[in-house]
């Protein structure tokens, strides 16, 4: 092994680490939010009558697909407890592999995840993997390098995608987007960012208790709705970007079976 692929596994057991650490306190501390609490409830609410088999990967306690019958793939052994506690079948594991034959789900659900990996290509072929032909893949991941900032770090974050990335991922593996929109907070203050860092860094319980209690409740209450739009959307000023995607019926995951 040449000393560039060591340095490409000690960074992605630090991401691993933490991402853990982080992850499990979040999760230890708080309680699990209802999907149809979240602007995402609309769209996937509307695919579950065409989706017997479903996958959610990485929801922790914040699922966007409803927690009875679901599959859940977490890291954080916390949120697996819970989420099987309240009907899921969840189990812990890796977005990198997971534990389900070719062609198993209807529907995939990764929201916030893909960007905590190293290994963001396998991730993809994992989760293109495990999609029925025809299958639908919702996921989210934030855009533009450029955009980087301390809380990206602090949270886990492996990058940020430059859209033409993005878009080379997809079509690899025969997925074609169908449905996108703008997704999630579009924080740029940078001393905002850098108290919220420092919270969560050296009083991360403080942090947790105030973000459960108070952060969450008021960031639900004011989220924008999904605007969804055929296609993918201009993704200049976008900083994250939420892509319903169907696999075509005669593709094959890049490299899978290979």
């Amino acid at each position: 092994m040449d000393i560039n692929s060591d340095r490409g596994i000690s960074r992605s057991a630090e991401l691993a680490a933490r991402n853990s650490q982080f992850y499990d306190a979040l999760w230890s501390r708080t309680y699990l939010t209802r999907p149809d609490h979240f602007n995402t409830w609309g769209l996937l609410s509307a695919l579950l009558p065409s989706a017997a088999r479903r996958l959610e990967v990485g929801p922790g306690l914040r699922p966007r697909l409803p927690v009875g019958g679901t599959n859940f793939v977490d890291t954080s052994r916390p949120a697996v407890e819970r989420l099987n506690g309240r009907g899921g079948y969840a189990r812990a594991g890796e977005i990198t592999a997971l534990p389900f034959d070719d062609g198993f789900f209807d529907l995939v659900v990764a929201c916030d995840v893909i960007e905590h990996v190293e290994d963001d290509r396998r991730a993809f072929d994992e989760l293109s993997r495990v999609l029925k032909s025809d299958g639908t893949l919702v996921f989210s991941v934030p855009l533009h390098p450029e955009h980087w900032t301390v809380f990206d770090a602090c949270v886990g974050h492996a990058r940020r995608y430059r859209p033409a990335e993005l878009r080379e991922l997809i079509e690899e593996r025969g997925l074609v987007v169908e449905k996108s929109a703008v997704f999630g907070m579009q924080p740029n203050n940078p001393t905002v960012l850098r108290y919220t860092v420092r919270a969560l860094t050296e009083f991360l319980p403080t942090a947790i208790r105030w973000y459960n209690w108070l952060f969450l409740p008021l960031g639900i209450l004011c989220q924008k709705r999904l605007k969804l739009a055929d296609g993918l959307i201009d993704l200049t000023n976008v900083h994250e970007i939420l892509l319903v995607c169907r696999r075509g019926a005669l593709s094959r995951p890049a490299g899978v079976g290979s």
